[in-house]
């Protein structure tokens, strides 16, 4: 996992705001959720309460790209591209 990862992750789990180039985490106190960011677009939300994460998969049919798997996967995604089409969770990405 990249430095970068393991601070995103830190900033979930410590419930705090954190930003570092391409990638951010807001956290929202008033819901209990952290959101991640990867070039301003939004590509998971972690649900404090529930203790889950929830990927955009909007996001990732528009960029699915290596960093946004990769930041998906660090967050604990089952993420991966198998002959040019992106699944999550065994599911097709459409």
């Amino acid at each position: 996992m990249r430095l970068i990862e393991q601070q995103m992750n830190n900033a979930i789990h410590s419930k705090s705001t954190w930003s570092k180039d391409n990638t951010e985490v807001i956290y929202f106190a008033n819901s209990e959720v952290s959101m991640v960011f990867l070039h301003g677009h939004k590509i998971a939300v972690f649900d404090h309460y529930n203790d889950e994460i929830i990927a955009d998969i909007n996001t990732l049919s528009l960029w699915p790209t290596r960093t946004t798997k990769s930041r998906l996967r660090a967050l604990g995604v089952d993420v991966y591209t198998r002959k040019g089409i992106t699944f999550v969770n065994d599911k097709e990405v459409a």
